[in-house]
């Protein structure tokens, strides 16, 4: 059986670990050869440890596993040189690109009166700003391939409001607009843009303290469990959370010719939070 993205080449930023490598790794079982990038290093004001290059080493490993050649580079998508560089080179060696996933992302969790400029600055720089460098990396070369599908990856926080996540709903809101003006842009040209908004998703995003006192703030030390028999009531399907691979099915969906006559959406994968 002919696999959906057979000859294709996939963009995946935030690639080390989590959403990413998970990205990476169904569009590889899926036929896509991958350029993985990601800062692999700390960031100055998240809650949460980076990705590291022993990260990035074992996403390389599990797309060659799955059948698929990789280029990786270690990029920091606030700065469009960077990307820019590492998109080329990566087009050079696999010889063309298809599909971009505009994943990269993190998650900073304050009280406004109590959030910085830094951590502001910081937020939307990589989030929204981040994936706006991303897509102007790829799409002369999408363009070249005679079209493509551009996968940005915003948050339920891109469709509703959340307390104390200010940063990040206003970047996640801001990557729904840039989808939504870039669809129409590109549109003519074939290459389809498009976002998947989904709810919490068991990454390093998560699994930290800060994101349990959001949901637990009267628990003095709460443990992922606690939090996790909270938050399926949020989700009127009972569910905790989601995984990567839920989230990856979608992406694999939207790049592929499966859904070749839908651009400008934006997919909650969320267990009926938007819809509640």
């Amino acid at each position: 059986m002919t696999k959906r993205l057979e000859n294709k080449v996939a963009l995946v930023t935030g690639a080390a670990r989590g959403q990413g490598r998970s990205h990476a790794i169904r569009l590889a079982t899926e036929g896509a050869n991958i350029i993985a990038l990601d800062a692999c290093a700390d960031i100055a004001n998240t809650p949460y440890p980076g990705a590291t290059l022993d990260d990035l080493e074992e996403t390389e490993d599990a797309v060659r596993s799955a059948g698929g050649k990789i280029v990786t580079a270690q990029v920091d998508v606030r700065n469009i040189d960077e990307i820019t560089t590492a998109t080329a080179d990566g087009v050079s060696q696999l010889g063309r690109l298809d599909i971009v996933c505009a994943n990269a992302g993190i998650r900073t969790i304050a009280a406004t009166s109590d959030l910085s400029d830094e951590t502001w600055t910081e937020t939307i720089d990589i989030n929204l700003t981040g994936a706006w460098h991303t897509c102007r990396a790829a799409i002369p070369h999408l363009m070249n391939a005679g079209g493509g599908s551009i996968v940005i990856t915003s948050s339920v926080g891109g469709l509703k409001g959340s307390a104390n996540l200010a940063a990040y709903v206003a970047a996640s809101h801001g990557l729904v607009g840039l989808m939504r003006s870039l669809a129409k842009e590109l549109a003519p040209i074939g290459i389809r843009v498009n976002t998947v908004n989904p709810t919490t998703v068991d990454t390093d995003m998560t699994r930290n303290s800060s994101m349990y006192h959001l949901l637990l703030p009267d628990r003095e030390s709460p443990g992922f469990d606690e939090w996790a028999d909270a938050s399926r009531s949020t989700h009127p399907m009972g569910i905790p959370y989601l995984e990567a691979g839920d989230v990856s099915g979608t992406v694999a969906f939207l790049a592929s010719d499966d859904a070749k006559y839908i651009t400008g959406v934006a997919v909650p994968i969320d267990g009926g939070v938007i819809g509640r």
